[in-house]
């Protein structure tokens, strides 16, 4: 079943805020979690699939929908704009669309007409300052590389190539889950981290939807160290308790180094 607004759960303990979520492409969605979720501000991070028509898509079977990450913030910290700029400086639509069919498309979803417009705007003042020099390609290039062979060259009509140079901004409709296992790859992956998680949640869902998985996903790919992440507990939106739970928790763990 696709996943919609009202379906995310947020588990903030006591506190509350006016969150936003924001939702992209950027070909392969393993890199882009855990780039997004070290980010101090952005509160949960999730993988799935969306912008295509075909119903209940699976990896193995996406139709025609594309690799996406759903990225919750809390404004106040990080804003929508510094999200995006960040979006456009990791990645180079040329490199990646086309490869794989629609799997791997560089796209961003609007919720209202304020992100709608933003999007727009950004996109407008990137193409007038793009350029595509070889430092620019091979950045990409490397970003994607989790997609084994996505920057081969190839020979393609220069018409094409103009429209692959193109992030599509489509309206958020349908988004739908992917597996448990593409959930914080990088975290997943043999990794001592993950097991000891369980200690704090027992349950995989919650696991996942937490705001330490997303850091120390971003952790487990070099973003971020244990340190940084534990200096911005007290900015949780979680029960005092929860927090000092996970600061005695991460202690434990550079100790352990």
């Amino acid at each position: 079943m696709p996943v919609h607004n009202d379906d995310i759960e947020k588990k903030q303990g006591s506190q509350a805020v006016d969150t936003e979520i924001l939702t992209l492409g950027m070909g392969c969605f393993w890199g882009p979690e855990a780039l997004f979720g070290h980010l101090p501000g952005v509160l949960h991070t999730r993988t799935g699939y969306a912008g295509g028509t075909t119903p209940a898509p699976v990896y193995r079977q996406l139709g025609d929908h594309s690799e996406t990450v759903e990225i919750e913030f809390n404004p106040a910290v990080i804003t929508l704009e510094q999200l995006l700029e960040l979006f456009w400086n990791h990645h180079n639509p040329s490199v990646i669309n086309g490869y794989k069919g629609r799997q791997y498309q560089s796209l961003l979803f609007y919720r209202n007409e304020q992100q709608h417009r933003k999007m727009k705007q950004m996109q407008q003042m990137k193409r007038r300052t793009a350029t595509t020099d070889e430092f620019s390609l091979q950045k990409a290039r490397s970003y994607t590389a989790d997609s084994a062979e996505a920057g081969n060259a190839e020979t393609i009509d220069p018409a094409v190539l103009e429209r692959r140079k193109l992030t599509e901004v489509q309206p958020y409709q349908a988004w739908y889950l992917a597996e448990a296992r593409h959930q914080k790859y990088y975290l997943q992956r043999p990794h001592q981290l993950m097991e000891r998680l369980y200690e704090l949640y027992p349950d995989q869902t919650d696991l996942f939807h937490s705001t330490l998985a997303a850091r120390l996903n971003g952790f487990s790919r070099g973003h971020i160290t244990l340190a940084q992440i534990r200096q911005e507990i007290p900015d949780w939106l979680i029960s005092k308790t929860m927090q000092q739970r996970i600061d005695q928790w991460l202690t434990d763990q550079q100790n352990e180094r």
